[in-house]
């Protein structure tokens, strides 16, 4: 592999060139960088970063209470040991990442501030060719690559999603989304409504339930929630044991996991049952009296949608000593003092969260070409959700959804780094993957099953992703438990992988 260069694109523009460029200095993007430092030692790359600092989720959001809705043994990465409680704040999971990028040396392929604005592939030079605006001078500067990691995530940072609810200018209190929290707003002692009823509304509710005169989290729908305390019994009886914690790190992650698959399939056998089972937690902190049938029994049996952890049972300890509340209803109308709903009642408010999801995003929103041609990224099929027909060298990191983003940005770093040692000892430049003559036939369906898993933002925006087949080869699973023995048996020389 090449050292970094300078390489001229177009007179009198230069482009610093790297062999692989990634795109995020989140979770994904600063794995990804540990594991090509690891793995291909000689591969030059760089890290570019939008904001000014890593993190992505966890330095975009910033309302009160902010933490992670999964366990960070399997959050966090494989090769780092979690110490702490396995359910973390912002700031413990910015202080690991952080951790990791001094340990190993990442600081210095990452540019931060660098806003890709387009990405273009020439097949001529098999490259392609980025353009970035830098943040603190506003200049647009250019790189060429020969591989594109992209570790973006998936929902815009810039702004989250609001429905245009009617009447929301008369409203004269204050209306904030948690994804752009202000540093000036004031809750104390004012009467707040939370809108939604996902892991967001689940955190901000009884963070800030003490200090508010009331709040009150509205909701259409209800969601399934589970409960436990924020501690590892495992964990903390092996460090008893004084066991290594790269050690207790393995084994807790492999219990959790054995565990998780266990639940996912009782939730599609006996859904029932794990109703039963989860409403009978939410019961054990409300009371029999408390109309748990109406606040908090979806529709839909458990895991279609993501399913979030409370721990120690906060938002329902916050409803009990009743700082907070639960309505279960439609919104009519914003009115100046507060929400009326289509039931008729109106709830007073002076300020209004709308805990109401993302906006998906596209590969980051990226202007892609293709020798030329802009990339519709909908035409396009997947290869197991992380390559696509027709678009060279390049690989996009999605998470699972039932399973912590990070395991299988974990398996796709190991998938990155063995394609790209294959490419070198083959000599080829570009590598694209191609539906196979067997694959002819196979009918091409939405991104995934909605019947399977249907959240918002991913319904409102299913029309831009790509397609898949009905062959595990040609979707995005959302398995781990079969990826994580499938992704290393993966053969780089199937007919799938076109390579020139």
């Amino acid at each position: 592999m090449t050292q970094t260069e300078t390489s001229t694109i177009a007179a009198p523009l230069q482009a610093e060139h790297f062999d692989v460029l990634i795109v995020g200095a989140g979770i994904s993007g600063v794995g990804g960088a540990y594991h090509l430092a690891r793995q291909c030692p000689a591969t030059s790359f760089v890290v570019l970063e939008a904001k000014e600092s890593f993190g992505g989720t966890w330095i975009t959001h910033r309302y009160p209470g902010i933490r992670s809705d999964s366990d960070l043994h399997t959050f966090g990465y494989r090769f780092k040991p979690w110490t702490s409680a396995p359910i973390a704040t912002a700031a413990e999971i910015l202080k690991y990442m952080g951790d990791v990028i001094e340990e190993n040396d990442l600081g210095r392929h990452i540019r931060y501030g660098h806003r890709i604005v387009a990405a273009s592939w020439s097949s001529e030079r098999n490259l392609w060719t980025i353009e970035a605006r830098r943040a603190d001078t506003g200049e647009t500067v250019w790189f060429t690559a020969g591989f594109l990691w992209m570790c973006q995530g998936y929902y815009r940072h810039d702004a989250g999603y609001t429905p245009d609810w009617p009447g929301t200018a008369e409203f004269k209190g204050r209306i904030v989304h948690p994804q752009s929290w202000p540093d000036d707003i004031d809750y104390k002692g004012k009467t707040v409504i939370v809108i939604g009823s996902g892991a967001t509304a689940a955190t901000l509710v009884p963070a800030i339930a003490g200090e508010c005169a009331h709040v009150t989290m509205l909701q259409r729908s209800p969601t399934y929630f589970f409960t436990g305390r924020n501690i590892n019994e495992l964990a903390e009886m092996l460090r008893a044991l004084q066991i290594d914690e790269t050690w207790i790190h393995e084994i807790v992650r492999r219990k959790i996991l054995h565990d998780q698959a266990l639940f996912t399939a009782r939730c599609v056998n006996e859904p029932d049952a794990v109703t039963q089972e989860l409403l009978g937690a939410v019961r054990a902190y409300l009371g029999a009296d408390y109309d748990v049938a109406t606040h908090f029994t979806p529709s839909y049996r458990p895991w279609r949608q993501r399913l979030a952890f409370i721990p120690d049972g906060d938002l329902f300890r916050g409803i009990a000593s009743g700082k907070a509340s639960v309505v279960t209803d439609e919104i009519e109308r914003f009115t100046p003092h507060g929400i009326r709903l289509k039931s008729g009642r109106e709830l007073p408010a002076d300020i209004i969260v709308t805990a109401t999801g993302f906006n998906l995003s596209v590969l980051g929103d990226i202007d892609f070409t293709i020798d030329g041609k802009p990339l519709v990224f909908s035409d396009t099929v997947t290869y197991r959700g992380m390559m696509f027909t027709g678009v060279p060298n390049m690989v996009w990191v999605f998470g699972y959804f039932r399973a912590s983003w990070t395991l299988r940005a974990d398996l796709v770093a190991d998938f990155v780094c063995r394609l790209l040692r294959h490419m070198e000892a083959k000599k080829a430049k570009s590598v694209e993957v191609a539906l196979r003559p067997e694959d002819a036939d196979m009918p091409l369906l939405d991104w995934i099953d909605p019947e399977n898993f249907n959240p918002g933002y991913l319904m409102r925006g299913i029309h831009l992703l790509p397609r898949r087949g009905n062959k595990p080869e040609w979707q995005h699973t959302q398995d781990y438990w079969a990826e994580k023995d499938a992704f290393p048996a993966i053969d780089l020389d199937d007919a799938a992988f076109v390579y020139r």
